[in-house]
């Protein structure tokens, strides 16, 4: 395999088995993926970035028992193709999840393309029974007392009954 960085942005707030998918099948195409944690200032989130981070390495690394040796988790809050230059990738993977999400990422890539030539963005669908999940749903069931451990790994279950 050749020796391309990807990055997989994202607000994993939390990660889903749905990410979880994508950065399965990210890692079958570039040798190192970095897991970009955005630390945009507009949105709420449930998990601060630093915490989020921890959750995602929890959820792949003792959970799912994945090899870290490929995989960083890193969080941001630059442009993504800023974060794509000092990482040295020149890959960005979006999942798309239904056709809804098509036009906004489309756009996004646009932009990225726009900002910096040299980053291709590269979109991954999830497998087809992870397409329903989203982390704004998997914290709306569980705010419901609503069983999510379908969507996520146990201690991303944990943590959202800690912080909930």
């Amino acid at each position: 395999m050749n020796k391309k960085i990807g990055i997989y942005p994202g607000t994993f707030d939390p990660i889903t088995y749905g990410h979880i998918d994508v950065i399965k099948r990210a890692l079958k195409i570039v040798s190192k993926l970095i897991i970009a944690v955005s630390n945009d200032y507009s949105k709420e989130y449930l998990f601060n970035s630093e915490e989020r981070v921890s959750i995602i390495k929890n959820s792949l690394f003792k959970d799912l028992r994945i090899n870290s040796r490929n995989i960083k988790v890193l969080y941001f809050n630059t442009l993504t193709t800023s974060f794509c230059k000092k990482n040295n990738a020149t890959i960005i993977f979006r999942g798309l999840r239904a056709v809804s999400d098509f036009e906004y990422e489309f756009q996004l890539a646009g932009m990225n393309r726009k900002l910096d030539k040299n980053i291709e963005t590269v979109f991954l669908m999830s497998d087809v029974e992870k397409q329903v999940i989203s982390s704004k749903f998997v914290k709306e069931i569980a705010k419901l007392n609503g069983k999510i451990d379908n969507f996520v790994t146990k201690s991303t279950i944990k943590s959202i009954k800690e912080k909930i």
